[in-house]
């Protein structure tokens, strides 16, 4: 019995994960507004009826796409306890610090920067989107807030510049706005935009010239 449970289950999470990688697919390519959960199901190869029982609405499914796309599985681990965080608050040299947030941004990016779009897009038209875009940029400042609050604990920050500033810095340079704007649309590749960005929160943060 136990092991007919386990297929089930496993049967059950590859539905999902097939689900989610085809509203993927289509968020991106038609938009939001432009997606369907019937579009969603014939992608997928299910039944309409899966869609629903799995997900119960479209909302549902941007957010948990983001969830999982974000943390690049879909195991319960806060952004806090992931690995590239972790080894931002380790690292004692500030320059290795910010290096280590970059690339972790990067890395997020490059699994949900074309997400990102779809959702910022879908936020400005859409009553049920514009709560999860807030949401988003609420979790991704308070990330930043944290990872500042543990740069101040290693180093002087220039002159006149607080926390609170920092925060608004490095939540500006790393944001999915600017990375859609210089990757997306200008065509930088991914490196040319991390080198960028260090460089940047360097100047800003650490105030080398």
């Amino acid at each position: 019995m136990a092991g007919k449970t386990g297929v089930r289950r496993q049967r059950s999470h590859e539905t999902r994960m097939r689900l989610l990688d085809a509203s993927l697919r289509l968020f991106v390519t038609h938009g939001y507004d432009g997606t369907t959960i019937e579009a969603i199901a014939r992608e997928a190869e299910v039944a309409v009826q899966t869609v629903y029982f799995k997900f119960g609405t479209k909302v549902t499914i941007l957010k948990e796409l983001l969830d999982v796309r974000v943390a690049g599985d879909d195991e319960p681990v806060p952004t806090v306890e992931r690995q590239w965080f972790r080894d931002a608050v380790a690292a004692e040299d500030p320059r290795v610090h910010l290096r280590h947030q970059v690339d972790g941004a990067r890395e997020i990016y490059g699994r949900v920067g074309e997400l990102l779009e779809v959702l910022r897009n879908a936020a400005q038209g859409n009553e049920e989107i514009a709560p999860l875009w807030e949401r988003n940029k609420a979790q991704r400042y308070e990330v930043q807030r944290q990872l500042i609050t543990s740069l101040a604990g290693k180093c002087s920050l220039p002159a006149g510049l607080t926390v609170e500033r920092a925060t608004d810095i490095s939540y500006s340079l790393l944001g999915p706005e600017v990375h859609q704007l210089l990757v997306g649309e200008r065509g930088w590749s991914p490196d040319e935009w991390a080198d960028w960005t260090h460089a940047g929160l360097r100047r800003h943060l650490l105030g080398e010239a």
